[in-house]
């Protein structure tokens, strides 16, 4: 008997159909076709082993398995349950009349239990697209999949509760039902971290603020226990809420690559990755034998920060380049390419020296000048032209530490950061790939970020008297358009550019002495 089984293979973040086609004739083989890995391939043992510790028995059968198309590789375990359950068909233990209604996917375990997969979400959003009524899938994976609505979940324990199913008795597998919007905008103001627990560096919190709110690329350089980290580990508290489209696309990265967890559903902060210093070029951007997603693409829509920024191997600073001007990633490999998103908020803390004193208000540094302009040359000038501000943070005096008054909270910066990217959604709605400042082009910034006589006259004296580099210009006026943003200003004022040439310390060719 012939019976065609539903699944679905990831590519990128998104999935394809997989049809299981199953026929069984005469005899006593077992072939699997349609350009499957080792891991599907073994699938045979697993499927056997569940069947014989459950019981199940039929007579012998020469089992040819095809899943189509040929030219998509199939990888991984996850086609365990569809392929068990395609076989049950086959040789009629399973009546087939249900089959065409649901996309199957789950690893089996020995015992028959199903083990959680990666990439449910994305699997389950094309289920819908593809008119599918519902999907079958292990337990665990059942609240990530239920985000999507339109769809029947169904999360088994094991496949005997999937056999019961096709069998007629329906009640076998609980529907998994969420109030996605409900969770997700409740879950939306939950913070464990807040400006208001900093002391002092008002400074460095105004050029966090500026940063979040024309989502420019930022580093903080100063002394160790200046409070750099903690600072940066803030950051997400003001930047704007996630919207449902940028929460479901994060998501489905995040699911892709495994890193939901038990509890699975949407996203609903912004992602603030932290990978350690000792990272690989591939785990940085991703890819792999089996392409997944790496720390930029997992950070997207949310923040990548560097902490020690000239301890990364150059290497893997360099391959950032091309993400922070693109916003996405290409990976290439023999037999398949894939692109992920990658649009994140680069955020790298450093020291300014070996000793980490250098221009300390009372620690002496114990480094030559040639040792500090040997550790900042580890970033490349490449690199250091795609960040828009670059500010020392000082340590914070007793005074101010031993204070009782609160900071600022993050719901009040939040709300001017949101009130300045509405007025620039507003300013780049006619274009569909810019939406913010710091994405601006040279010509949006001739039309949008110019400043009057006297901000011009004013970036000329500084840029011969404080010898900025050339590189400086745009990111100087980026920077001044979104503080007039926050200001409410139409036009780019002096002022604005004056504060915007204060954030850019690193430039000055006399910084390192």
């Amino acid at each position: 008997m012939l019976t065609k089984v539903f699944a679905a293979a990831l590519q990128g973040i998104d999935a394809t159909l997989i049809t299981i086609e199953v026929n069984s004739m005469k005899g006593c083989g077992f072939s699997l076709v349609g350009l499957p890995d080792s891991a599907v391939r073994e699938s045979q043992q697993r499927i056997f082993a569940a069947f014989n510790v459950l019981g199940i028995s039929f007579s012998n059968s020469d089992i040819l398995v095809n899943m189509a198309p040929a030219d998509i590789r199939k990888e991984g375990s996850a086609y365990d349950m569809p392929l068990a359950i395609g076989i049950l068909t086959a040789v009629e233990v399973l009546p087939w009349n249900l089959l065409d209604n649901y996309m199957l996917m789950g690893e089996l375990g020995l015992d028959g239990r199903l083990i959680p997969i990666r990439g449910a979400l994305p699997i389950a959003i094309k289920a819908r697209e593809l008119g599918f009524k519902g999907i079958i899938l292990p337990a665990q994976n059942a609240r990530e999949a239920a985000v999507v609505n339109n769809l029947t979940v169904l999360g088994a324990e094991n496949i005997s509760q999937v056999i019961e199913f096709f069998k007629g008795n329906e009640q076998s597998i609980t529907p998994t039902i969420m109030n996605t919007r409900e969770e997700f905008y409740k879950h939306q103001q939950e913070w464990e971290a807040d400006f208001s627990d900093v002391k002092g560096q008002e400074n460095v919190k105004r050029a966090m603020e500026i940063a979040a709110a024309g989502s420019h690329n930022l580093l903080l350089v100063g002394s160790p226990g200046s409070g750099k980290s903690m600072l940066a580990k803030r950051l997400p508290t003001i930047l704007p809420p996630l919207s449902l489209a940028e929460s479901l696309e994060t998501t489905k990265i995040h699911s892709v690559a495994g890193k939901l967890g038990k509890e699975g559903g949407l996203i609903y902060h912004r992602p603030f990755r932290n990978p350690h210093h000792t990272i690989s070029s591939v785990a940085m951007t991703g890819g792999g034998s089996y392409p997944m997603p790496g720390e930029i693409s997992l950070a997207h829509n949310g923040i990548l920060f560097l902490d020690e920024l000239p301890e990364f191997r150059r290497d893997v600073l360099e391959v950032l380049r091309q993400p922070l001007e693109d916003r996405h990633i290409s990976i290439s490999r023999v037999r398949t390419q894939v692109d992920y998103p990658a649009s994140f908020m680069f955020v790298a803390a450093m020291n300014p020296c070996p000793c980490g004193y250098y221009n300390h208000p009372t620690h002496p540094c114990v480094c030559s000048i040639s040792q500090v302009v040997k550790y900042m040359s580890r970033i490349s000038g490449p690199l250091m032209d795609r960040i828009d501000l670059q500010i020392e943070v000082t340590p914070v005096p007793f005074e101010e530490l031993s204070s009782q008054r609160a900071g600022e909270p993050s719901s009040v910066i939040r709300e001017r950061v949101i009130k300045a990217r509405k007025i620039q959604e507003e300013r780049y709605k006619k274009l569909p790939h810019i939406h913010c400042n710091a994405q601006m082009t040279s010509k949006l910034i001739q039309q949008y970020a110019l400043p009057d006589a006297d901000g011009l006259t004013l970036l000329r004296t500084a840029m011969q008297r404080l010898n900025l580099s050339a590189r400086a210009y745009d990111r100087i006026l980026k920077v001044a358009r979104t503080i007039a943003d926050l200001a409410g200003s139409e036009k780019v004022e002096s002022m604005h550019i004056a504060e915007a040439i204060g954030y850019r310390n690193l430039d000055r060719e006399d910084w390192a002495g």
